[in-house]
């Protein structure tokens, strides 16, 4: 066991909250999704949350048990972390609010999702915590959510790319060399994914990659990456598949640059893509502090 006020100032510490700006993407997506159906927000967030969009936002009791990790807190994790968690425990996302990115099979997405009512409800009845740690995690220096990708890959980092916050949300690095089907097959299996989003061409042999966990969708960035060299862009999300005018324009744009690549584009699905640092560096980070015990909560459907 451990105090939620020690448990959180080490994650603050860590991640440098202090001095970070506030959250490029949830500073504006965050407000304008509950707003958008008419719900209040700061009401229940902690303060320091409302003023940079990082760090603790739902606190409940003061003594964590077991911290629980996950991507987003989708409706589906958080069923699963309110059954699951005893009083005071906290559950640590790289959202704040769910994402439906889409499915390269099936449905287009709806966007980001707030926290249902009635599952912020009983969060708050039970005592239960919640700390999103995004930008931050995404362009650390040690532990990040693209590293984690090169890790897993035995990858070794050579550059960054793709600015973002403080930071590059991108790295690129040199494989071992590898074909595309068998670099594919890794990669399902890695993220334990039915499938992939492939787009572009297809390199013979490929010994250098460029990796952006999330939305890697902008084409600027596809191009920035293949000027570094690399034969493969891996990232969360190669399409935006968001159903919406702007969601269909970024389509139209990737399937453009697609067709003149010489890259692969390969996406292993946005949460996927973001669960693994979760799993891997967080999970240990947080053993290695000792006082907690951790579980993990993947989603059980990945492309959605």
């Amino acid at each position: 066991m451990e105090a939620l006020a020690k448990v959180t100032r080490q994650l603050d510490d860590f991640f440098a909250l202090a001095e970070s700006a506030l959250d490029p993407a949830f500073s504006r997506f965050l407000p304008s999704t509950y707003e958008t159906e008419g719900r209040e927000w700061r009401t229940w967030v902690e303060p320091q949350f409302a003023s940079r969009f990082n760090g603790l936002m739902l606190r409940g009791g003061e003594t964590v048990t077991t911290v629980f990790l996950a991507a987003f807190p989708s409706d589906d994790v958080l069923r699963r972390f309110v059954a699951e968690a005893a009083p005071g425990d906290l559950l640590c996302v790289h959202h704040p609010i769910d994402l439906e990115s889409g499915d390269p099979r099936g449905a287009w997405g709806r966007f980001f999702r707030p926290i249902p009512i009635d599952l912020l409800q009983t969060l708050q009845a039970q005592s239960l915590s919640i700390y999103s740690c995004h930008a931050p995690l995404d362009y650390h220096a040690t532990v990040s959510t693209s590293r984690s990708i090169a890790d897993a890959l035995e990858g070794r980092i050579i550059g960054e790319f793709f600015p973002y916050g403080a930071g590059h949300a991108g790295v690129i690095a040199e494989i071992s060399p590898i074909s595309l089907p068998t670099l594919s097959e890794t990669l399902q299996r890695v993220f334990d994914v039915p499938y992939l989003d492939v787009a572009g061409a297809a390199p013979p042999v490929i010994r250098r990659i460029a990796i952006v966990a999330g939305a890697g969708d902008r084409t600027q960035e596809m191009s920035n990456a293949e000027a570094a060299g690399a034969q493969v862009y891996i990232t969360g999300e190669i399409h935006s598949r968001i159903e919406t005018e702007y969601g269909r324009a970024k389509f139209a744009e990737v399937e453009r640059f697609a067709a003149t690549t010489g890259m692969a584009l390969v996406g292993v699905s946005h949460a996927a893509s973001e669960f693994l640092v979760m799993r891997h560096e967080m999970r240990d980070w947080f053993t290695a502090r000792g006082a907690v015990k951790t579980e993990l909560l993947p989603e059980s459907h990945w492309w959605r």
